[in-house]
């Protein structure tokens, strides 16, 4: 019994060295490929950002109908509707912005595996913001931003493994 415990635990121990490379590059793969699609619906080409996002983050995130319990609502909850030539419209419209640039570059990163972390980073805190600010449901949460989360922290936790160019430039312990 104890021979075979050794020659499981040996067999194991090789399976995990190429498994645990592999399936990092899968996770980085698969979630990169979330953000980075969302982001692509952002930009009509490079460096033109589709204006119609405008209206998704002023009505759809910040000021739906109807108003989503607990999300962050920037409008006018009476009227809603923002004050034409406000600064609150210039803050989302720029922050739609910056997300669609950051749902290009983080995933771009991540699938790259260069500074891997680093985009994970950018990620759990794109998932945490869209979570908390504007869909803050359990429904949410399950699916599918625990999904995203969980593979995110295992990229941060554990890094993007030795199929990435962090491995290869040198910026990742090799394991």
């Amino acid at each position: 019994m104890h021979t075979l415990i050794i020659s499981y635990n040996k067999i194991m121990e090789k399976l995990s060295l190429y498994l645990t490379d592999l399936t990092l590059l899968i996770a980085r793969l698969l979630v990169a490929n979330v953000f980075f699609s969302s982001g692509m619906t952002k930009w009509n080409g490079f460096f033109s950002f589709n204006p119609e996002k405008y209206d998704l983050f002023l009505y759809e995130f910040f000021c739906p109908d109807p108003i989503r319990e607990g999300a962050l609502l920037l409008c006018d909850a009476e009227t809603l509707d923002y004050v034409e030539g406000s600064s609150i419209i210039t803050f989302i419209e720029t922050l739609a912005v910056g997300a669609g640039v950051a749902e290009i570059v983080f995933p771009i990163l991540l699938a790259l595996g260069i500074f891997a972390r680093v985009g994970a980073v950018g990620l759990i805190a794109m998932t945490l913001f869209i979570q908390l600010a504007v869909f803050p449901s359990w429904d949410h949460w399950w699916n599918p931003a625990v999904w995203w989360f969980v593979v995110l922290m295992a990229v941060l936790s554990m890094g993007p493994g030795r199929l990435s160019l962090d491995s290869l430039l040198g910026l990742e312990k090799k394991r």
